[in-house]
Parts: structure tokens; C-alpha cells; sequence
């Protein structure tokens, strides 16, 4: 397990620095009460410095969580593995601002004001203008700029990069299975289900919206997204019905036609939208229950997007990160593609020499976003393995 208190490591950093400026954030983004305020003060300090306090008599949650944290209540925050506390961290949150009611705040996004300016905001118009080269690239090229921008969506300062056919998304690829993951597409019969494991809403969640369109061409899409407000800007369905306006509002052409193709998918069930609550669950994805490892199974391919995505597919474990990518994620009941840029320690895949000239770089080349991957793990593309 990776810990969530040793003082100076990332795990620390997420809660000593990058909570209390969430918390901040989400206390004066809508105007909540003494009540609610409060609770996100308490909430601030038991988790920097206090222990860990089971679930209420009255939580609707109360006995998966019991059971998920068995041997851990009553310990401080920090003991805790580090998605496990990141988690339970985002639950409590939830609970302090009244999302979960009864009350006027039930259901009410604590992150939706952030993540409706993003969607409004001018630089989006700016990267759906692009949508528009689309039609005079190379199928090639088209290609490889859909999926760098999926990879590079959730870069605030970089668009589609769609203008320059497909080339730069602005940072350091590392492992590029790209080609392959399109051989995979290619050889499957038309009407294939493939699926698409979302990341974030807004600005992140529109390239994976143009890259569904495409894949529409052939197959149906499965996209699955969060039961609720996660890990600040996790997309939910609310999240992807606001994006997929927003194309369809676009006055640029071709975005406004990529939205109503997309809504005519919603209608007809080439592409249907999934909320399993095992994606809100502290869990890997190894732990997935039976029914939704049969729904995967049922994939030709599936993409992961992001880097929370990352760590559970591969058991958020500290692995070598020359340990081949198919060993910590080819037990996946389909071929898996992870579409990731690196924001946590968490990696595998690397070739030596890579690793090397990134460890002498002096940069945290693992956590500060500067870096993706594009890593396949299928039957005839470096074998398959299993979380040991």
C-alpha cells in the first residue's frame, strides 16, 4: 500500500496542501451556512491531524464503509492507504456540505461552479474552433490528434492540439500505444461495444466526447461515469448532458455537429452512459464486483482515462516502473488502454532508459503533469498478468 502520512511525500502534500486550498475553494463557491462551513472546518483538521472516525448511525453508506475501513477506524488519517483516505476524504466532504439531505443542499454540486465556468469559459470556444481541421486531416493524423487530446484535455493551458495534425499535446509521451491501440479497433467487427471510463468533466471531458463521436462510426460506446460529485471534478451525468450542450450550442460547426450526433446516440443506445457506485468505492479495480467485470468482459476495448483511473487499474501499488504494463493491468476482463497524464507516484511500463534520464532530471517528473502514457495491455501485446 502506499501511506498517506509520511511528512514530504506526495500522498502528505495532497492532504497538507492541496485539501485545505480544495476546501477553501469549495466553502466560498456557493453560499453555504454556519452548519455546512463549519463542517468543512472540522473535516479540514481531523484529516491533517486527527484520527478516523467511522460513518454515523444515520449514514446511508454506513455499513460498506465499515466494512471497506475495517481496521482502520480510530487510527490517525495518515495510517490510512493513501486511496482509501483520498476517498473517504471526498465522502466526508460530500456529507459536510449536505449533498446526501435531507435538506435544501441534497444533491447540490459543491464543485459545479468550477466546473461550470470552465465550461464557459472563452478558451473553450477557442479549442472547439479546431474541431473544424478535423475534416481535411489524414485519417492518420486524425487519429493521433484525438487521442492527444483526450491525453492532454485536462492540461488547462493546452486545446485540442488539433491544428497541427495531430503532433504536439505540449508535453512528454513516454509509452505511445496509440497505432496499437487503433490495430485493436480496427480488426473488430462492426457494432463492437467499446468503453470509455471518464476522468473530468468540463474541458477534459469534451475531447473524450469528440473521440466517442469517432468511435461511433463503427461500434457502440459504453461511457461510465461517476454515481456523484468525486474527487473535485470527476464528470458525472449531469457533467456529460452539460458538455454535450455545449457542443450542441457551439457556434462553431463543427463542434455543433459532433453534439447532435452525439445526442441522436443517446436517443437511439449507440451510446449509453453508466454510474456504477463501485466508482466512488475506495477500491481497485481488481475488487470490482461481479456484474460490472462482466460488463467489462463484454468490451472489445476499454479506455481509461486518467491518473485516479491509473492507480486503480494497476492496485495504486509502487511497482518498478519497469514492470511491464501488462503484468499489473492485463488481468482486466478486456483489452485496456490507459489514456493518462502522470499526477502521482504510481507508474509502470517504463524502459530503463527512460526511467533513468527522467530520475536525472531533477524535475517530480511523476507528479507535476508534464508527462502521459498511452499503454495497451491485450492478448499479443506483451502478455498478461495479474495484481500479485
Amino acid at each position: 500500500m502506499i501511506p498517506s502520512g509520511r511528512q514530504g511525500s506526495f500522498p502528505w502534500s495532497v492532504f497538507h496542501e492541496r485539501h485545505p486550498r480544495l476546501v477553501a475553494q469549495v466553502r466560498d463557491g456557493l453560499p453555504y451556512g454556519p452548519a455546512e462551513r463549519d463542517a468543512l472546518e472540522r473535516l479540514l483538521a481531523e484529516s491533517t491531524g486527527g484520527v478516523l472516525v467511522e460513518p454515523g448511525e444515520d449514514d446511508h453508506d454506513r455499513v460498506e464503509w465499515l466494512a471497506w475501513g475495517r481496521g482502520l477506524w480510530g487510527k490517525p488519517w495518515g495510517e490510512a492507504p493513501f486511496l482509501w483516505a483520498e476517498s473517504w476524504f471526498h465522502r466526508r466532504l460530500l456529507g459536510a456540505v449536505g449533498w446526501f439531505g435531507p435538506g435544501p443542499w441534497e444533491g447540490v454540486d459543491p464543485f459545479g461552479p468550477v466546473k461550470a465556468a470552465e465550461l464557459a469559459g472563452g478558451a473553450v470556444d477557442e479549442e472547439l474552433a479546431a474541431l473544424d481541421a478535423l475534416r481535411d486531416m489524414a485519417e492518420r493524423d486524425r487519429r493521433t490528434a484525438l487521442v492527444s487530446s483526450a491525453l492532454w484535455g485536462n492540461r488547462a493551458d493546452l486545446g485540442f492540439g488539433l491544428t497541427s495534425g495531430g503532433g504536439g499535446g505540449g508535453g512528454d509521451v513516454l509509452t505511445d500505444d496509440g497505432h496499437a491501440m487503433w490495430t485493436v479497433l480496427d480488426r473488430m467487427p462492426d457494432g463492437t461495444a467499446v468503453a470509455l471510463v471518464a476522468d473530468n468533466a468540463g474541458r477534459e471531458l469534451l475531447p473524450d466526447l469528440v473521440l466517442i463521436d469517432t468511435l461511433l462510426r463503427r461500434h457502440r460506446v459504453v461511457l461510465h461515469v461517476k454515481p456523484r460529485p468525486y474527487y473535485v471534478s470527476d464528470a458525472t451525468m449531469a457533467d456529460v448532458l452539460a458538455a454535450v450542450g455545449r457542443l450542441r450550442g457551439a457556434p462553431q460547426p463543427g463542434a455543433a455537429a459532433v453534439g447532435r450526433r452525439l445526442w441522436a446516440a443517446l436517443n437511439d443506445g449507440t451510446l449509453t452512459v453508466r454510474a456504477h457506485a463501485f466508482f466512488c468505492a475506495p477500491l481497485p479495480f481488481h475488487a470490482m464486483p461481479s456484474e460490472l467485470r462482466a460488463d467489462f468482459a463484454g468490451m472489445g476495448l476499454t479506455l481509461v482515462k486518467g491518473d485516479l483511473n491509473y492507480r486503480r487499474l494497476v492496485d495504486d501499488r509502487l511497482w518498478a516502473p519497469t514492470t511491464p504494463f501488462a503484468e499489473v493491468a492485463g488481468w482486466f476482463p478486456s483489452p485496456v488502454v490507459a489514456l493518462r497524464t502522470l499526477k502521482s507516484d504510481v507508474i509502470a511500463g517504463l524502459d530503463a532508459r527512460t526511467v533513468a534520464r527522467l530520475d536525472a532530471s531533477g524535475e517530480s517528473w511523476r507528479v507535476n503533469g508534464r508527462h502521459a502514457l498511452v499503454q495497451l495491455a491485450a492478448p499479443g501485446h506483451g502478455g498478461a498478468g495479474r495484481p500479485g
